[in-house]
């Protein structure tokens, strides 16, 4: 009787072993690309300029669909395709400089932070790709940092949308505006 039963148990810790390890592959779907380099002849996703001909933080994002990161010459042309309603349901996450860890001239690759985890400054003095570009940071205290030395004001990702993108893009926003 121990034997029967022993063999009886044998499909059902296949099937558990099995199911055990679909569960781990599904965790490995769901863990969030990393950031990838951006090379010199790397273009804009937006505006087709090569990126690295220009200062200041540059972006990144991956969408649902497709596992390659979509590259941006400047964190105004990540969020103007981010916030696009058509976009904003298909993209999974994505990550721009942080510019307390890097210079503005030429952001490193390994200086990367979730674009829903950092801290932006509007309305500095600093020119980016397509003119005025949100400079980005990890932490709160380098933002205020920055816009101290800079201008500007300091916001948070949940703030930005495409009128404050559109008032960027036309100048409507600059540091010697009190905001």
């Amino acid at each position: 009787m121990p034997r029967r039963l022993a063999s009886a148990s044998l499909p059902f810790a296949l099937v558990l072993a099995l199911f055990l390890a679909g569960c781990g592959q599904e965790a490995d779907k769901t863990a969030l690309a990393a950031p990838v380099p951006i090379t010199d002849g790397d273009a804009c996703h937006v505006c087709g300029m090569t990126i690295t001909n220009f200062p200041g933080p540059k972006g990144q994002a991956f969408m649902k669909s497709d596992p390659d990161a979509l590259k941006f010459c400047s964190t105004l042309e990540l969020f103007t395709f981010l916030k696009q309603p058509e976009n904003e349901t298909q993209i999974s996450h994505a990550y721009v400089h942080d510019i307390g860890e890097t210079t503005w001239e030429a952001p490193a690759d390994g200086a990367y932070v979730r674009a829903v985890d950092a801290w932006y400054v509007i309305g500095h003095d600093q020119p980016g790709a397509m003119g005025h570009t949100l400079a980005s940071f990890a932490e709160q205290n380098r933002a205020k940092d920055f816009s101290d030395e800079h201008g500007g004001k300091v916001i948070r990702f949940e703030d930005i949308d495409l009128k404050l993108l559109g008032e960027l893009g036309r100048g409507e926003i600059n540091a010697s505006q009190d905001h």
